[in-house]
């Protein structure tokens, strides 16, 4: 199968809203020893090149990546799924200093844990 084809398909199970500020740069399967899956399908992610919008008046550069953070999101058939997101730093000139900054982390995770908004609001539910 085509990879374009697979990262098109591979799109249609991503949070909400995700490719707004990310490119599926690639994705692997491993086999696991879990009872209930037989593999981790993971997902990686790379932050577009475009400033937050909180900044985007100010004067900025890229400012490379920071270390790739891994959330966990709803599992596909007989997968875990983890979404490894490569977020971009942006040197803001603020007041005449430059500041790193980056895009607020709490856009994509639930808070305080290492998953999707959706799929925690989903585990919120499920366990009353």
């Amino acid at each position: 199968m085509d990879k374009g084809i697979d990262l098109t398909l591979l799109s249609l199970f991503l949070p909400e809203g995700i490719l707004d500020f990310f490119d599926i740069v690639g994705f692997e399967q491993k086999p696991i020893k879990n009872p209930l899956y037989f593999n981790r399908l993971t997902v990686f992610l790379e932050e577009k090149k475009q400033i937050p919008a909180l900044y985007k008046d100010h004067t900025y550069k890229a400012s490379g990546f920071m270390e790739p953070r891994v959330i966990d999101d709803y599992p596909i058939r007989d997968s875990l799924v983890s979404l490894s997101l490569k977020r971009r730093r942006w040197d803001v000139l603020i007041d005449g200093k430059w500041i790193k900054k980056s895009r607020d982390w709490n856009d994509f995770i639930a808070q305080g844990t290492r998953m999707s908004k959706e799929f925690a609001a989903f585990l919120k539910e499920i366990n009353g």
